[in-house]
């Protein structure tokens, strides 16, 4: 018997909202995954389970498995089902190549990002170790232990331009995933669909609240919480919502269903607010975030990036400055012209490399007639006399002259984020800031 009834309907609604939050990372990740592993397509990140998906060339308008995708980096991608055992995580010499392999729990926390930045750029064997194993590693393999079963690998290597893709493509043969206690094989997936169509984030706003919290249930066996999330360990017990037992739906009255299906209908909302206006230093426009990737239990702000950018970085590795309104603080419409300006002395200040990237109101590409959905230090910029640089942003061309600065925009509303791979400290500790859209003319 749970403690539902012990709760008057606003108190019930309240922690099925609260519950809600803290478990929508968990369940995104869990959609996503099933949507990335139930088939193989490596152009787009699908793979079966622990199995590396090459992407061959950059995304297009076309892709929606996940929000806001990059141009700048070639993804290898993999899901990995530590619940059999570790799984060792081989790594080549890139030649002073940039690359990182992001590793996500399930709760979308980064707990581990070999690459460039933390490990350097020769070849190295790693072992993602899961939750409670015991046991004895190859020799020369470095120990990583991940807090949950489930971990989503994001490896983004660096690449130049289209003709860069043959010496991408050979340091993506390096990475190699061998599992090492014997099974490539997934656990069951449990309740919920399986929806190869749908974008993730999409999905998650259909599911109806007993379908939400049984799949939150089953995914706790494997994905424990932190010690410190002891506290919705417990709301989630009160509402009947315990690892590895089935959510009993069915043994609710009608009132303490609606009353449920009420809060994680305010849940979502919560959540979708959140994520069109994140928790970040505001200014000129700019929303920047310099705690990601790490989230303690600020829940609210975990769930609201994984709906807006399912697997931001760490700050160290990149920072993501967001922008949905000019200087004026009016919301960016493809109907405006609009300028970005940067002084010959504040350009954008990262040691890998900067892009800016247009988005729709969906966080997806934007098809346009270039099929440039972003533009950075790599792509021919034509620079003002004294040093500075003016990019354009809007729906038409600018003329055929012009078009080198031009970041094509919809007809609709937009945003665009800023990319600033390995951040330089000034970046990092906000004495630099990105300036503000502002309209043309």
């Amino acid at each position: 018997m749970t403690d539902v009834q012990n709760e008057t309907a606003t108190e019930l609604a309240d922690l099925a909202a609260e519950t809600y939050v803290f478990a929508y990372p968990l369940v995104l990740m869990e959609l996503t995954k099933r949507q990335m592993t139930s088939k193989y397509a490596p152009e787009v990140g699908h793979a079966p389970i622990n199995t590396f998906a090459h992407a061959p060339a950059f995304p297009d308008a076309a892709f929606e498995s996940v929000v806001s995708p990059n141009v700048d980096t070639l993804y290898s991608v993999a899901w990995l089902d530590l619940s059999a055992g570790p799984v060792q995580l081989s790594v080549p010499d890139t030649d002073g190549r940039y690359y990182m392999l992001e590793l996500l729990d399930a709760w979308t926390n980064v707990f581990a990002c070999p690459g460039t930045r933390t490990t350097g750029n020769e070849a190295a064997e790693f072992a993602l170790v899961g939750p409670g194993w015991q046991g004895e590693l190859p020799d020369g393999v470095q120990r990583i232990d991940a807090p949950t079963a489930t971990v989503w690998c994001i490896g983004r290597t660096y690449t130049d331009t289209v003709a860069d893709y043959p010496a991408v493509h050979a340091v993506q043969a390096g990475y190699r995933l061998t599992p090492l206690g014997g099974s490539t094989s997934a656990a069951e997936p449990g309740p919920g669909p399986v929806d190869a169509v749908t974008a993730p984030v999409d999905q998650v706003a259909t599911l109806d609240a007993a379908t939400f919290f049984a799949m939150t249930a089953h995914l706790l066996a494997t994905n424990p919480e932190r010690a410190a999330d002891a506290p919705m360990t417990e709301a989630l017990e009160r509402l009947g919502v315990i690892a590895g037992r089935p959510f009993d739906w069915d043994a609710l009255t009608p009132d303490e269903q609606k009353q449920i299906a009420r809060g994680a209908a305010d849940g979502l909302k919560r959540v979708e607010e959140r994520g069109r206006w994140p928790r970040a230093d505001f200014h000129d426009g700019w929303l920047t975030a310099y705690d990601l990737g790490e989230y303690g239990t600020d829940y609210l702000h975990r769930a609201s990036i994984a709906w807006v950018g399912l697997g931001a970085n760490l700050p160290q590795d990149a920072l993501y400055p967001l922008c949905r309104v000019d200087a004026g603080r009016e919301p960016l419409h493809g109907g405006t012209s609009y300028t970005l300006h940067f002084e010959a002395d504040a350009l954008p200040p990262a040691d890998a490399f900067w892009s800016l990237t247009m988005y729709n109101d969906r966080q997806f590409f934007v098809d346009n007639p270039l099929n440039r959905y972003a533009i950075g230090d790599r792509d021919a910029l034509e620079f003002n006399p004294d040093g500075s640089l003016t990019l354009l942003i809007q729906h038409a061309s600018p003329g055929e002259g012009r078009e080198a600065n031009w970041l094509p925009a919809p007809e609709g509303s937009f945003n665009v984020i800023m990319r600033l791979y390995l951040p330089r400290p000034e970046a990092l500790d906000g004495s630099w800031r990105m300036p503000g859209i502002r309209k043309a003319g």
